[in-house]
């Protein structure tokens, strides 16, 4: 019997609520246990540390799909509670998965042993074990573009355009229980996604760009760069948290560096952990030491941990962790620092 769409698109996601468990205990006896649960506990602690340390600025960088797995609340809590200050990420994360869900769509329990062929011709994409509705990334596509339509035809950093989107959920009112994009908003928490094409942002802003070829409005990296280099420079102090590597970790490593080319003499980022399972053999970013990053001017020691395991078992832990003990830290509202130029 031939299967429709309603067929797959049955179990929704749900996301972890880091509220709902107790995980110091879990973190106290890993840190006396061996192997990763020791690693993932010295992380745990280190990012508490970093928390305590008023005059750091914590950056939170996000790669992979991790919102779609589940993981949305976690970092909506983070934000509320002043555990994160600024955010680097992936496109997909901040427009596919959170924008996507603030618009009232979901992701929802899949599995990888289907035939792919079925789901191309029902408009289901997968994301491994996950399933999300083509037809509605498309109207997500074309809500980038409305938001496109009434701004100012100029050149704009993704932070600028993400703050849009988070006014845009404020004013037309958010169809789900969470988003990143409206909470950054509210607690002026600046979102810079560096490769802000390669999501469903591009299609949307590919569009509205055809639809006006000589006005338009445009993302300008450079500007991205720009951006977070003076945010280090006004910050001084930063420590780092990275779920996964990639564009967002070199980006978020690389303005350390940007700031001594603009003769802005900056410390390294003075804490650093990383989540991620990629393997330092084969070269690749995401498995890149944090020790390695030292070599370049980035990082300092001693207070580095890699965490070698996957994000949606460890950053839940973690993330509930720092939320349990550290309280009433006051918020860094970096995004005013922009809103004021």
């Amino acid at each position: 019997m031939e299967k429709n769409k309603k067929d797959y698109l049955k179990e929704c996601v749900e996301h972890f609520d880091i509220k709902k468990i107790d995980a110091i205990p879990i973190i106290e006896m890993f840190s006396k246990m061996s192997f990763s649960a020791r690693t993932l506990a010295y992380g745990a602690k280190l990012y508490e540390k970093m928390l305590r340390d008023e005059e750091v600025t914590v950056i939170l960088t996000l790669a992979g799909s991790l919102f779609s797995a589940g993981l949305k609340n976690v970092v909506c809590d983070l934000i509320r509670n002043n555990l994160v200050d600024v955010i680097v990420s992936s496109g997909a994360i901040i427009v596919d998965q959170d924008f996507f869900e603030a618009l009232g769509f979901r992701h929802y329990i899949g599995s990888p042993d289907v035939d792919d062929r079925e789901l191309n011709k029902l408009h289901i994409d997968r994301i491994y074990d996950t399933f999300i509705d083509e037809d509605e990334l498309r109207i997500c596509d074309m809500t980038i573009a409305e938001i496109a339509e009434k701004l100012e035809p100029r050149p704009y950093s993704s932070r600028e355009f993400i703050w849009e989107m988070g006014k845009y959920l404020k004013e037309k009112g958010i169809k789900s229980d969470d988003s990143v994009v409206l909470a950054a908003y509210e607690k002026n928490v600046p979102i810079f996604v560096p490769a802000f094409s390669d999501c469903s942002a591009g299609f949307g802003l590919v569009y509205h760009q055809t639809k006006h070829p000589d006005k338009h409005v445009s993302i300008d990296s450079v500007k991205d760069f720009r951006e977070l280099t003076q945010l280090k420079i006004e910050a001084k102090e930063t420590g780092v948290v990275m779920i996964g590597g990639g564009v967002p970790k070199n980006f978020t490593q690389d303005v350390v560096v940007c700031a001594d080319v603009l003769e802005r003499s900056v410390p390294m980022h003075k804490y650093a952990i990383q989540i991620t399972v990629a393997d330092v053999r084969d070269g690749a970013l995401s498995g890149s030491t944090l020790k390695e990053a030292h070599s370049w001017g980035k990082v300092d020691f001693p207070n580095t941990e890699m965490i070698y395991c996957e994000a949606t078992i460890a950053f839940p832990i973690i993330a509930a962790y720092v939320y349990q003990k550290v309280k009433d830290r006051k918020p860094k509202n970096w995004a005013k620092i922009f809103q004021s130029k």
